[in-house]
């Protein structure tokens, strides 16, 4: 039986949304004040299950609006939902927005060892696969500029660089491999498939079908919160758009 390395139990995630027309700040405070404030309840997620197994790369589909950031967003641990609970078991690299875990006034060498430091890894693992990273990020000259001078394309060669090098237990994706060249592209899907190969397991999210078939054994389609369906990648792509 396979070890289960993410279980997403009853997961529903709700956020409250003040719905009234404030314009200042007095007015929000003179009108909590007074308990008139009025809020609108928006679910993200309703009663979402499914677990991924060791070494499975599951994909996920869906609209914007859908749900799919906020589940990530749980699994990796940076929110908590409303209702639910989620099991994770391994050490994972969440890759969700770009420059999260990078300090911005730093150069692109530091923020290998700052990135890498907040994945839980050694200066002297940093330092050894040092030059692989900068290698594989193609950033040359720029690793040693300030990162906010990079462009989008450049952070997101920086973040998959590090995390592709660490060999996480658990890898989330979400978009990632839209940025960036075409070359830098097809040079993380490659990664990406080296990684899936050597037992990494991956949450993969992405608006681009053909990768999702290509890349993905499983996939979950998320519409309103809600799970719509899961299956092999081919019957739920498919059902997705006929």
């Amino acid at each position: 039986m396979s070890k289960k390395m993410i279980e997403v139990c009853d997961v529903s995630m709700r956020f409250r949304m003040n719905s009234d027309r404030i314009m200042s700040l007095k007015e929000f405070v003179t009108t909590a004040a007074r308990g008139k404030l009025k809020y609108q309840e928006f679910t993200s997620l309703n009663h979402v299950t499914f677990s991924v197994n060791k070494g499975e790369t599951l994909g996920l589909i869906g609209r914007n609006g859908a749900g799919k950031s906020t589940i990530l967003k749980i699994i990796s641990g940076i929110i908590k939902p409303t209702e639910g609970s989620v099991i994770t078991r391994g050490n994972i690299v969440p890759m969700l927005e770009l420059g999260s875990g990078f300090d911005f006034e730093l150069t692109g060498r530091e923020n290998i060892f700052l990135n890498g430091a907040i994945l839980g890894y050694s200066e002297e693992f940093l330092k050894e696969k040092y030059e692989e990273i900068v290698s594989f990020s193609e950033l040359g000259s720029f690793i040693d500029m300030p990162i906010r001078n990079y462009s989008s394309g450049m952070l997101a060669r920086l973040a998959f660089s590090v995390a592709a090098m660490v060999k996480p237990e658990i890898l989330i994706v979400d978009e990632i491999l839209s940025v960036g060249d075409t070359e830098f592209q097809e040079k993380s899907r490659k990664r990406m498939m080296e990684m899936m190969g050597s037992g990494t397991t991956v949450l993969f999210v992405s608006h681009n079908l053909e990768q999702i078939r290509e890349m993905c054994s499983r996939v979950i389609w998320l519409e309103q919160g809600e799970v719509r369906m899961i299956g092999s990648a081919e019957k739920v792509c498919s059902a997705y758009a006929p």
